[in-house]
């Protein structure tokens, strides 16, 4: 017999060499029918893999995250099973599951590219292979059998594959059907479960991402266990080019970008500018009570400092190539993170265990290089500005400085009506330690920490291994926007290695010299980011606090300019942003600009509004409609920014 133990912490016997799906079935028929993988002591496996021992156990449906990875990595495979079917001698690339969906990446025996119009009958043809419901079946091969099995088959990139990067030992494949692909796994028992496809989109891809070797076709698509589903997403994706913050940053005239300037380098606009310092405003407010110090370093540093903290070895070939001076072996960097600045801040004169926690924060421009085709808006660029703070403390008062990080992140999420979010705590792999850097105990004890203040705080958090930067643990938050999608996009991090790199050090109160915490931060993840994220989460509707312009004056013709002009400055006067539309168009025209351009309030004014000192208020979106005088009209802007500001005192 073997104890299966539940997430809940129950515990029941099972015999031994139960499955997944057989205690899915000792539960429910319906949790049967609806689990797609299980967790077996944390590792996501197959419903259909024996269990020989004690083990705790999570059962996975589609609408967990480790269930639609299953199910879509078993799609890709479905995708390129379908693939081989209508396109004979086709060449397999690499094909996983993504965070929406799957792509797989492959070549034709003629080099003719896959387009959007082969999708149709692609789609067909997926689903025709699904209702088949063939099993996927798993078996271990050697080495020297897997070499011969694809070099049989034809699949030159898969040969490459096997020879250059696995070991003898350690190599699987998965078949369904008449299609066999090397996977490490998991999958679905069968093919049925995938009801609903959707092929999205195609692009080139070189092959193992060298721009130096061949380029491949990379088909993208989605799969859903319910046409319902499908459906649904499909609205979503409707709703997401809607919101898009690239086409609405343009039409609010927020940032652009420019092909002379550079790719991936954000040029901010004025009134993106005005969005921007108020972010930073914001923070700056909440970070008053914690006593933080506000610094600025510079946007280099040199080579050396990066190859101390341990970031050249580990981020290099994502860092832009180090800059030559005229003088002999010196060597800079753009600045790729500010971390290691901060911790020459603290080296710069001695410390006392008095001085701790020091707080250190400054909106730090960083540069970091993205491939070109990897480039996207704001979200992803190669200069962006972090809301970084580095905290230099005691050991035990890592618990309660992780707390109060908690709290403000927690605030800027109310500030800025995200509501639905989810912590995730990234742990190290402890099978694979030597991406990381620090002992065993170091990691242990920053580990712990983290689970204890997200415990201490009521906070739930979903435990992922190996996702943990190189030098320390960290708890990021992801957010769920207004349709459903997810960002990462505050995050704190618990490091004990990079003090010991830059050998920091305090005196403590009994005169021995120790080795501070240092606690790294950034509530909004980055300003571009976040103003992205913010942008299609309101879909250019910001808060009426944070808009650029609250108000546009729209005078019904030119000989009521002067009214208008007058109406600009009284508000003006009691802080109200505002503009005046004098523009000789039509009033209707002037709304529906205006309207495009997201402004909360229009301010219409003509003759009976400049006789009597009123003005005509519209609210954005074709709402509520009034007249009253100014300073009435004053008030209920501000009003309603200090409703919206409240949680900030």
């Amino acid at each position: 017999m073997v104890k299966i133990t539940f997430p809940d912490g129950s515990v029941r016997e099972y015999e031994q060499g139960i499955t997944g799906l057989q205690i899915a079935e000792s539960i429910s028929p319906a949790l049967a029918r609806n689990v797609v993988s299980c967790g077996v002591n944390g590792v996501t496996t197959e419903l259909n893999r024996p269990i020989n021992e004690d083990a705790t156990i999570a059962l996975y449906k589609f609408e967990d995250e480790e269930g639609k990875h299953t199910f879509w990595h078993s799609s890709a495979h479905l995708l390129a099973e379908a693939l081989k079917e209508l396109y004979p001698g086709i060449q397999f690339g690499f094909g996983p599951a993504i965070e929406n969906g799957f792509f797989y990446d492959v070549q034709t025996a003629d080099g003719t590219p896959i387009s959007e119009n082969d999708f149709p009958k692609i789609e067909k043809k997926m689903l025709e292979l699904a209702r088949k419901d063939s099993p996927i079946v798993r078996r271990n091969v050697a080495k020297d059998e897997a070499v011969k099995e694809f070099k049989a088959d034809g699949q030159t990139y898969k040969v490459e594959h096997i020879v250059e990067d696995l070991e003898d030992g350690t190599i699987s494949t998965y078949s369904q059907g008449n299609f066999t692909d090397l996977c490490r796994g998991p999958h679905l028992v069968s093919t049925g479960a995938i009801k609903a496809v959707k092929l999205t989109s195609v692009a080139g891809a070189f092959w193992r991402g060298d721009a130096k070797s061949d380029q491949l076709t990379r088909i993208y698509g989605i799969t859903f266990p319910k046409k319902k589903m499908l459906d649904e997403y499909l609205l979503m994706l409707e709703e997401a080019k809607k919101r898009d913050h690239r086409k609405i940053g343009k039409e609010m005239e927020l940032f652009m970008f420019s092909d002379r300037v550079g790719k991936g380098l954000p040029i901010w606009l004025p009134k993106g500018t005005q969005v921007r310092l108020r972010l930073q405003e914001v923070l700056r407010k909440l970070q008053r009570p914690y006593a933080y110090q506000e610094v600025i370093t510079p946007g280099i540093g040199g080579k050396n400092l990066y190859i101390t903290s341990g970031h050249y070895a580990h981020y290099g070939k994502d860092a832009f190539q180090p800059i030559q001076t005229p003088e002999e072996d010196e060597e800079y960097m753009l600045k790729p993170m500010n971390c290691p600045h901060h911790c020459e801040i603290f080296a710069n004169k001695p410390r006392s265990y008095k001085d701790l926690p020091l707080r250190i924060a400054e909106f730090g421009t960083v540069f970091r290089y993205e491939k070109s085709g990897e480039l996207h808006g704001l979200t992803r660029v190669r200069t962006f500005t972090q809301d970084d703070a580095h905290l230099f403390v005691r050991p035990e008062q890592v618990k309660k400085e992780f707390e109060d990080v908690i709290d403000i992140i927690q605030k800027v999420f109310t500030t800025f009506g995200f509501e639905n979010y989810e912590a995730q705590i990234s742990l190290r792999d402890p099978a694979d330690k030597e991406k990381y850097i620090g002992s065993d105990h170091v990691w242990e004890e920053s580990e712990n920490a983290i689970k204890e203040a997200c415990k201490e705080k009521g906070l739930k958090a979903r435990v992922e291994i190996g996702e943990a930067a190189f030098y320390g643990p960290k708890l990021d938050f992801m957010v769920k926007d207004a349709i459903g999608r997810r960002w990462q996009l505050g995050t704190i991090q618990v490091d004990y290695n990079l003090p010991n790199r830059f050998k920091l050090e305090y005196t403590a109160e009994d005169n021995s010299k120790q080795t501070p915490v240092m606690i790294h931060r950034a509530p909004f993840g980055s300003l571009e980011r976040f103003t992205a994220v913010l942008i299609e989460h309101t879909a250019g509707h910001f808060p009426l606090w944070l808009t650029p312009d609250q108000v546009a004056i729209l005078p019904i013709s030119e000989k009521y300019n002067d009214y208008a002009d007058e109406v600009k400055k009284f508000l003006e006067s009691k802080n109200v942003r505002v503009f005046v539309d004098d523009r000789n168009e039509k009033i209707g025209r002037k709304i529906r600009d205006n309207e495009l351009k997201r402004i909360p309030y229009m301010v219409i004014v003509g003759e009976q509004e400049k006789n009597e000192g009123l003005v005509s208020m519209r609210v954005q979106g074709g709402g509520e409609q009034a007249t009253m005088p100014m300073a009435d009209f004053a008030k209920r802007i501000n009003d309603e920014v200090a409703e919206q500001m409240k949680n900030l005192d």
